[in-house]
Parts: structure tokens; sequence; C-alpha cells
């Protein structure tokens, strides 16, 4: 998966870039789904609470960012629809799959590398995501040269 995280006014080209390259996208905007973080649990109180407001709001995708077990276990009880496993080890990723069994998608995110994709991959995660599809690909030398007849 690529990231929402893309140049100002160069999303739609990006994320088709991304898609042309068989990656796939994970959100168009804040539009298509919400990522509840660290910012929001501690504003609202916890990621039941959080999960609960996002349901009563009829957003179409709740993912939560985890980066414990203890709040895998409790987004995947809350109901989440996707869980993102931020900055896990290959270890703690097939923990954090384990307690999850099923009830959501999960998404590894953080430290995702040519070297570490292959085991993050192995841990049983359904998504790996990939900021660096978008954030670091790099620039294309585009010109115009115009000749006066």
């Amino acid at each position: 998966l690529d990231t929402r995280k893309t140049l100002p006014g160069w999303r739609k080209l990006e994320k088709y870039a991304t898609r042309m390259g068989g990656a796939q996208n994970h959100r168009m905007g804040l539009y298509d789904g919400v990522m509840i973080k660290d910012n929001h649990i501690g504003v609202v109180g916890s990621i039941t609470k959080c999960v609960e407001a996002a349901r009563a709001a009829n957003l179409p995708k709740i993912e939560v960012e985890c980066d414990t077990l203890d709040q895998v276990h409790e987004a995947a009880s809350a109901g989440a629809d996707i869980i993102l496993l931020d900055n896990m080890g290959p270890e703690m990723l097939r923990e954090a799959v384990a307690i999850v069994d099923g009830r959501c998608k999960t998404e590894a995110s953080g430290g995702v590398n040519l070297q570490t994709i292959g085991a993050i991959a192995a841990t049983g995660v359904d998504y790996v995501s990939v900021g660096r599809i978008t954030q670091s690909a790099p620039a294309v030398d585009i010109g115009l040269d115009v000749a006066i007849l």
C-alpha cells in the first residue's frame, strides 16, 4: 500500500503512478476513511471511545494506529476495520496478527525497506504500507522547448 502522504496538488497523479507500478492505494483522502491516531485517543480517552464515535458518524472505514499489543487487542475488540501496526518488528507483528485472529485487516507500517519487507510480509499481515513509494520517488526532469518558426 502507498500512504496519503503525497506532494500538494500531485495526489491523483502519484496515486495513479503507484497503481501502475503494481501497488495498491491506501486512501485517497480523509473522506474515504478515518485513521485514529495517538492524538485522537489522547483527547477522546480510549481507542474504544474513538471507534464508537467514528461508527456513530457513519464513517466508511475505520483504521486504528497501534504501537503496542494492548492497543491491538483494544482496537480489534472495539471493531476497527483495519489496524495499522506501527514500527513493530516481525515477532511483535506475528503476535499482533494472532491477537486480531481475522477480526479485521492488519497493516504493517514503519521501518519497511527492501531488506525488511520479506520478513514483514511473512508475519501474516494483510497489507504492508510504504510511505517511500510517494515520499521518496525520484523527480522526473520534464521540460518543454519552444521553437519559433
